[in-house]
This record gives structure tokens, sequence and C-alpha cells, in this order.
């Protein structure tokens, strides 16, 4: 093999490397960090190549176009070493994941789970927005609603603007509960009860004096009505509630629209898992507040999920992606994250990618 050949063969195994290296890594550092480098010695083997190719009438454009390898080269180089000109912050520190192709382990749950939570078709299900224009509104089954004898509704931090419009539209009791902010909204035209109290997987009270209670004995408390419509916002605390609650408890709710907080550990993998025992997911809707490139296949970590009862409907094939007509960002300010990213790694073959 020539010296050029040779090069050139090196040049092309360091761009791939460049494509590898750069397409599985998140955020914009970590891409620069890990696809510099090879991309950097990708260009001045074909840039190398280029210059020394002659023996033609082109011979001027192929030096020349090898000098523009070389100062391509040198550019990559300066960004390698000071990603900060490129407007490329370094990382936070809880950052978990630096490149998929180096923690391809943490990537089994998280994937395990954004599959579990496409929505499906159903076959009699109208949307409809409940609650407020932005952060506090949620999607559900309008139509699928009129048989639904109560309402829960869980951390509502002073406003319950969804609690409202389920207590005026379908005539029911409202059960507001929580025990941090402890402002009684009012709701003109709609009954709604206040407790000064949150949820858990267990009966506790903490050491600010705040009381909690499961979804059994809250449902106890509000008459136990077996058809209810639910929303839960709880700051991360719907996991372990969700997951210890009786079985008997969850055939009663009708509709559950609860904004989850996280991705990919595997106590929210089988709190998800088991509630698709009971309901079909319907909808999902991504918090922007959250948005971030790290947590692939998820656009964010904060997302409003609704869950509808396997006997109010059947499911058809899964639902295209994207974000529904009645959908908005939770923070009109901010630039919204409905599409989930996709990487280079996606590509892997499947025993890999998910060590299976």
């Amino acid at each position: 093999m020539t010296p050029r050949n040779w090069l050139l063969t090196c040049g092309v195994v360091f761009f791939a490397a460049f494509i590898v290296a750069a397409g599985g890594a998140a955020p914009r550092y970590n891409r620069i960090v890990f696809g510099a480098l090879p991309l950097i010695l990708a260009l001045v083997c074909v840039g190398t190549v280029a210059y020394l190719r002659g023996g033609n009438q082109r011979a001027g454009a192929w030096r020349s176009l090898g000098v523009c390898c070389w100062l391509l080269a040198c550019t990559t180089l300066v960004m390698w070493v000071r990603p900060s000109l490129v407007a490329a912050a370094p990382p936070e520190p809880r950052i978990e994941r630096a490149h998929a192709l180096l923690t391809l382990a943490s990537d089994r749950a998280r994937t395990a789970l954004f599959a579990e939570l496409q929505p499906v078709e159903l076959a009699n299900c109208q949307l409809q927005r409940f609650g407020e224009q932005y952060d506090g509104g949620y999607l559900m089954c309008a139509n699928l609603l009129g048989s639904v004898k109560a309402a829960y509704s869980y951390g509502i931090s002073g406003y319950d603007g969804w609690g409202c419009d389920v207590a005026r539209m379908f005539n029911v009791p409202v059960h507001q509960y929580d025990c941090f902010d402890l402002r009684q909204p009012v709701c003109q035209g709609g009954v709604t009860v206040f407790h000064a109290e949150c949820i858990g997987p267990a009966p506790r009270t903490d050491e600010g004096g705040r009381h909690f209670d499961t979804l059994q004995s809250q449902f106890a408390s509000g008459a136990g009505p077996n058809r209810v419509v639910l929303k839960m916002d709880v700051e991360g605390a719907e996991w372990e509630t969700l997951l210890q609650t009786p079985p008997a408890i969850l055939e009663r709710i009708d509709q559950f629209a609860v904004e989850l907080h996280g991705v990919g550990e595997e106590h929210q993998l089988a709190t998800v898992r088991r509630l698709k025992q009971f309901f079909h997911v319907a909808h999902i809707h991504y918090n922007n507040h959250t948005c971030a490139e790290r947590l692939d296949p998820f656009p964010a970590s904060v997302y409003e999920v609704l869950f509808v009862n396997k006997r109010l409907t059947t499911a058809g094939q899964q639902r295209p992606g994207g974000p529904h007509a009645l959908d908005a960002p939770n923070s009109p300010e901010r630039p919204d994250c409905q599409i989930p990213t996709t990487r280079w790694t996606d590509a892997l073959p499947g025993l890999l990618r998910f060590g299976r």
C-alpha cells in the first residue's frame, strides 16, 4: 500500500470514529470532547493526501483543498482546547452520562421506560384540555368521564384549574390535597374540598408536621366512590405511592393524569409496567422547564402522562410521535422540546445497544 493510500484509509477510519464519538455524546461540550480529536486526525490525513496529489492540471486545486483541510483541523483543535469559544458550556456536575458508548448499562432502564410510555390510539377517546392554559393544564378523554363520581387533585400549590373544570363540567366533588401550600383555591360553580394533607406510600408525619397518607385511605375519606378521576403532581412522590397502591384501588380510577419526575430508575420502570396492567397510555407531554439533551430518548426529565382504564376502551396501534394540537408548553417563555432526541448510537445493533 502506498503512503497516500495508507493516509486515505486512516482518514476514513478517523472520520468514522468522529461520527460515532460525536453522535453519541451530549451535551455539545461532550460532543467536542469526544469528537474533535478523531475529526482533527481525519482532516490532517485527507488534507495531506490532497496536497500531495499531483501530476495533473488540477494539482493547484488539490493543494488548495489540502490547505483548507489543515486549516479546518487547526480550527477544530482550538475548539477542542477551548470549547467555550463556541458557547459550549461544561456539563453540570449532576450529569450522569458523558457518552452513550461509555455508559450503555445506564441506558437500559431509560430506553425501556420510554418504550413503555409510548401512547396508543384509543377506540373512543376525544381529548380535551382541563385546567390552566400553560402549566397546570392536562389533556383527558372528556367523553369517557361521564360516569365518574368524584375527582382527586394532588399537588395543587394554591391553584387548581383542572379540579375546578372537572367539578363544573361533571358536577362532582373534587378533593384537593396539598400539605406544603395551604392556600385553598376558590372554584365558582363547582364543589371542591381542600385537605391539608399529602400523598405517600405509607401514613407518616414529617419533621415539619406535615401529614402524608395513602391513596387507599384518602379514597375512603372521600366516601369511597367506585368511579374516580385523578390528577397528580407531587414532585417525585408519585413513584413509590403508585407502586404500593393496591390493585383494587387502581381499578376504581377511570382516568389518571400524572406528572412524572425522573427517567431511567428501575423502580420507575416497575411502576409504569404495573400501571399498564390496568391502564392504556393515551397521551404524553414533556414539561419544557426540564428540557435536556443528555436524557435520550427522553427530551425532558419531567413529563405529563394520561392513563385511561382498560375497561373503558380498547387500544389500537402506537400513536405517531409529536405533540397534540391541544398541548401547550408549561412555560411559554422557554423553548419547547416535544420531539425526542436521537443519536448515531440508535443505529447500533440491538444486542450491543440494549445489552441483551
